[in-house]
Formats: C-alpha cells, sequence, structure tokens
C-alpha cells in the first residue's frame, strides 16, 4: 500500500475502534430501557406507539413467544412488500411508469428485503418506482435490521439472565432499536452523504444530449421470437434521479446492502467520493463491532466482549490483507500481454485498491452486500476472500444482530470442545454448556452451509442454471457457489457473471435466504432459552477463561476448522483451481 493508504487506513480503524464502546454502553442502556440523551425526545414517541398498537413493555416473552413473534412480524412485512411490487404499476410515485414485478421476481425480493439479504435480481433504476424504494424497500431496510439486532438482545439476556425463562419483549426491542438507534445515525448519515454529493429528490429522470452520437450493439428479438443482437444509434442518454442518500445511510447502517442503482455502492449517485467511501464503511461496520460491547456490558464481563472483538477485528484484518496482496500481484495472464503493475480491473479508480479492499471485505464480513467493486473481476484467490467470508457465516463481524449471535454459537462450540479435551465440564458466563445448547449451536453455524451445498449441486445438474453461468469451469463454479453462500448468508452481493433473473435461482434462492435466516435465528433464541434457565455457577480453578488470548486463539482456529471442513471441497474446485490454472499461464 502506499503511503496515503496506510494512512487512510489506520485512521478509519482507530476512529472505528474509538466509537465501539460509547456506542456499546449506549445501546445496553436502550435495550435495558435506562435514561439516554435521546430519552427526553424520543420516550413520549416510544409510549405512543406501544398505546397504539397494544403493547406491554412490562410483559416479557420466553423463547418460543419470541420467536413466534419475530416470524409473524416477517409473514407481515413480506405480504405487504409483495403486495407492493406486484401493484407497482397503481401505486404513486412512478414518475417512468414502471410495471409491475412478475411474481417470481417478487416473490424473491420480498423475501429478500425481509430476510436482511437484499439480493437483487433486478435493475434498481429501470424496474422499481420511487414509492417502491421508499415505502417499500428502505422501510424494510430498518424493519429486517431491527429484527437482527432485537434476536441478538434476546440472545445476549440469555446469557446474562438465571433461572427465568424470559428473553424480553420483541415488540419493545423492535421499537427501541429503530427509533433510538436506527433512525437517529441513519439521519445523520444521509445528511452527511448528501454533503459528499449523493442525490436525494423525487425528480423525473433527465434526458440530456450528448456530444456525439453512440452506436453500440442491442440485444432484440426478430419476428420469430429469436435473440438478435442489432446496431442502435444514439443521441442521448437517460439520467435516473431518486431519494438516494436516505435508502443509502440505513443501506450500509443496518448491512442491508440493496442499492438503488444497479451498480450499488460503485455508482457516483451512491458513493461518490473517498470520504463517502469512508463514511459508508463506517456504517457497515459500526453496529456490529459495538453490539460486542454491547454484549459485555449486558453480561457483566467487558472483557468477554473485547475478546470476541478481537477475533472478528483479526479475521477481517487478515482477509484484507489477503486480498488486497492477491490484487496487488496481479494477474500473471496480463503481464505476458505487457501489461504490469496492480489488478485494477473492476476496481473504482476514485477510491484505490485500499479503498476498494476495506470495502469488499466489510461488506462481505458483515451481511450487508453493498459493493463498491466487481467480484469476478478479482483475482481467484482475491475472490476466495469475499467468498470465504460469508461461507464462515459472516461473523467477522456479520450482519446487525447476526453476526454476534452466529459468533456466540461458535463460542458455544469452542468452549463445549475445549471442555471435552480437558475433562471439564463446559463452562460460559457461569452457565454450563450441555447437550442441547450444543445442538441449536450447530443448527445455528451449519444451518446456512448446508443449504449453499445442497443447492449448488443441484444447479450444476439443472440446465437452467448451467445456462445462466457466463463462464465456464472453475470460475462458473464459483460464480454459482457464491450466488447460494450470498443468498443462504443473508449477504446480498453477487459475483456477477450469473444470470440470476431465472426461476431456478429466484425461487430456490428464496427458499435459501428464508432458511439462511430463521433457522439459525429460531435455533440460537432455543439456546438462549435454555441458558437462561441455568443457574450460576461460580468460576472455580479448572473453569477455563475465555476473556482471554489463549481462548481468543482457540475460538478462531474453531472457526477456520468448521469452515474448511465444511467448505474446503469445495473451494477447492472454483477459487483454487482457478488459481493454479491462471498460474499455468491458461
Amino acid at each position: 500500500m502506499t503511503q496515503y493508504e496506510w494512512l487512510q487506513t489506520t485512521l478509519f480503524l482507530v476512529l472505528l475502534l474509538a466509537v465501539v464502546k460509547p456506542m456499546g454502553a449506549f445501546m445496553a442502556k436502550v435495550f435495558q430501557g435506562e435514561r439516554t440523551m435521546l430519552s427526553p425526545l424520543l420516550v413520549p414517541c416510544e409510549n405512543l406507539l406501544y398505546r397504539i398498537f397494544g403493547v406491554n413493555r412490562d410483559e416479557e416473552m420466553d423463547w418460543k413467544r419470541y420467536a413466534i413473534a419475530v416470524l409473524l412480524f416477517n409473514l407481515a412485512l413480506f405480504v405487504s412488500l409483495f403486495a407492493i411490487l406486484m401493484l407497482q404499476h397503481l401505486l404513486p410515485l412512478n414518475p417512468q411508469k414502471f410495471p409491475a414485478f412478475t411474481w417470481q421476481l417478487a416473490l424473491n425480493t420480498a423475501i429478500s428485503f425481509v430476510t436482511n439479504t437484499n439480493w437483487q435480481a433486478y435493475s434498481g433504476e429501470s424496474a422499481a418506482s420511487y414509492f417502491t424504494q421508499t415505502v417499500g424497500l428502505a422501510v424494510h431496510n430498518f424493519v429486517s435490521a431491527a429484527t437482527g439486532i432485537a434476536v441478538a438482545i434476546a440472545v445476549i439476556r440469555g446469557f446474562a439472565r438465571r433461572r427465568t425463562a424470559m428473553l424480553g419483549n420483541f415488540w419493545v426491542d423492535m421499537t427501541r432499536c429503530t427509533l433510538y438507534v436506527l433512525l437517529p445515525i441513519s439521519l445523520i448519515g444521509a445528511l452527511v452523504l448528501v454533503s459528499q454529493g449523493v442525490i436525494q429528490n423525487f425528480s423525473d429522470y433527465k434526458t440530456v444530449p450528448l456530444l456525439q452520437p453512440i452506436t453500440y450493439d442491442k440485444p432484440k428479438a426478430d419476428a420469430k421470437g429469436n435473440p438478435v443482437t442489432g446496431r442502435v444509434t444514439t443521441k442521448e442518454v437517460t439520467i435516473p434521479m431518486g431519494p438516494v442518500a436516505s435508502q443509502e445511510a440505513i443501506k450500509e447502517l443496518g448491512t442491508n446492502g440493496g442499492g438503488f442503482f444497479n451498480a450499488n455502492s460503485a455508482h457516483p449517485y451512491e458513493n461518490p467520493t473517498p470520504i463517502s467511501n469512508m463514511v459508508e464503511i463506517f456504517l457497515i461496520l459500526l453496529i456490529p463491532f459495538a453490539l460486542t460491547s454491547t454484549f459485555g456490558v449486558m453480561v457483566g464481563n467487558t472483557r468477554q466482549g473485547w475478546a470476541i472483538l478481537g477475533v472478528m477485528l483479526l479475521i477481517m484484518a487478515i482477509s484484507f490483507a489477503v486480498l488486497h496482496g492477491a490484487e496487488t500481484s496481479g494477474n500473471p495472464l496480463v503481464t505476458k500481454l505487457g501489461v504490469h503493475g496492480v489488478n485494477m480491473e473492476g476496481k473504482e479508480v476514485r477510491f484505490g485498491l485500499a479503498g476498494t479492499s476495506l470495502f469488499t471485505v466489510a461488506t462481505t464480513g458483515t451481511s450487508c452486500g453493498a459493493v463498491a467493486t466487481m467480484h469476478d473481476s478479482l483475482t481467484p484467490l482475491g475472490g476466495m476472500i469475499p467468498l470465504g467470508l460469508i461461507l464462515l457465516g459472516e461473523i467477522a463481524p456479520g450482519g446487525v444482530g447476526s453476526g454476534l449471535y452466529t459468533m456466540l454459537a461458535f463460542v458455544v462450540i469452542a468452549v463445549f470442545v475445549a471442555g471435552l479435551m480437558i475433562g471439564r465440564t463446559p463452562e460460559f458466563l457461569g452457565k454450563k454448556i450441555e447437550v442441547r445448547e450444543m445442538w441449536m449451536s450447530i443448527i445455528t453455524v451449519l444451518a446456512a452451509g448446508v443449504v449453499v451445498l445442497i443447492l449448488s449441486g443441484v444447479a450444476m445438474i439443472t440446465p437452467q442454471a448451467v445456462a445462466s453461468k457466463a463462464n465456464p469451469g472453475a470460475h462458473g463454479l464459483s460464480e454459482v457457489l457464491y450466488a447460494f453462500a450470498s443468498m443462504a448468508n443473508n449477504n446480498g452481493s453477487a459475483f456477477a457473471g450469473l444470470n440470476a433473473n431465472v426461476d431456478f435461482y429466484t425461487i430456490l434462492g428464496s427458499l435459501a435466504m428464508l432458511v439462511g435466516r430463521f433457522a439459525p435465528a429460531v435455533a440460537v433464541l432455543a439456546m438462549a432459552g435454555s441458558l437462561a434457565e441455568k443457574k450460576y455457577v461460580p468460576p472455580s480453578l479448572g473453569t477455563l477463561p475465555t476473556d482471554k488470548v489463549p481462548f481468543a486463539l482457540w475460538l478462531m482456529l474453531v472457526i477456520l476448522i468448521v469452515g474448511a471442513l465444511t467448505f474446503f471441497p469445495a473451494l477447492s474446485l472454483g477459487p483454487l483451481v482457478e488459481h493454479l490454472t491462471m498460474l499455468r499461464g491458461k
């Protein structure tokens, strides 16, 4: 990296880590019902919402009621968004007269945004109206993010509480998360992005003349309906408009990732400057990192929160170093042509290699899925990094809420295995880890991975799925594997080079998103309910300290072993084979 890139990256990490503790403490106060600096303004709004919807803020739920509330709420969200997409042509704020979505695409998109995946098999600026973008998609960016955070808070209570079946109230957690955390930060973030040039309007699309005509090939159909390519000349271009900044802020903060434009955060109207690029990365990582501090505060062991943060940060830092190194090394096939230097294909020149690499690691280490570079253009080893971060379960640092509770499932597994190795009853934060907790942790960690492997295998023998690949061989396998990994782990980014707007991917992708989101969420709530009912066991000389460096390294090793055992064969057939092929000059 250049001196400027080192300085930029270092200052960014220092600033991010500096806000982890105050942000984590603030969220702990919010979810514990304590007074904060926003209470005078927002408590009346909070109480009004409880009265309107008939919520008793003092009534708590056990894990089953909490899980049912999560599922029913998200079912209602799905129905509402599906209706908006199917009735788009009849609804207001549609200056471009976009038609309704097909039912397959509406199904996939509705499930995508409800599950915090934001997988987009459509081009936003040419398919979604302003009403759909704001009332439909942006609203669901808030509530899907709040759902993940609420589940994580319930899980934290499971570790913190003793001899009780209660994990809190889902409706209260949702309300507080949206009012006190997501809305204020999104408002500030949107204003900062507008100051950098991100557009925010409801104007009609602008048609402007070109300085000189452009002739290009445009696919069309002949008289018999067969696809052909025709030469087209145009003298003008249409520039999309829209309320972008308001959606961009929550898209990043809530680790949603669905872009207003098809180019996502590589589009100059979504991410125009190096400053806006760093602001968006900051928003992506803020809550996932801060929740580790919230965990430490709520369980009464802040060192435990820092230990988990350290593991997340170390995995992310190694991933960044490998990705940046792979792209810096360039492509030997291009070097043979006399072009020397780093691999800048598909990168944002405005942000440099370090800026785009950091964005790539942040967006795939979380469940965000926003992209500022073309992942399909990365070198094989470089492309394996975002794919690997997703396949690990997105725990470095993971999506808002989902990253923390998935990491805690890994912690439970690590504690259990370590306990067996030293012949002691596994304990974590004074709670004995037994068979039920292990089963629920395994489901949380492996549910998405099993779906990825099964559906990727099915895709390789399905003609429609195979025909959707733009590349043959190992790279084509990587495209399919990445697509299902992104959907099942609720990331939403794409490797590109794959036409996902076909029935196979829209329907099976919808299944992958549902299982990947709700199977782990319900399983981890069941684990939390079991832990909350346990009595506290004071630490003894044989208790494994889980807030120190040795356990943090052990936890990281367990994560890598689970990931390697699950996905190494698939990665060997995809990115690793492609890398070896590239080195052989083919």
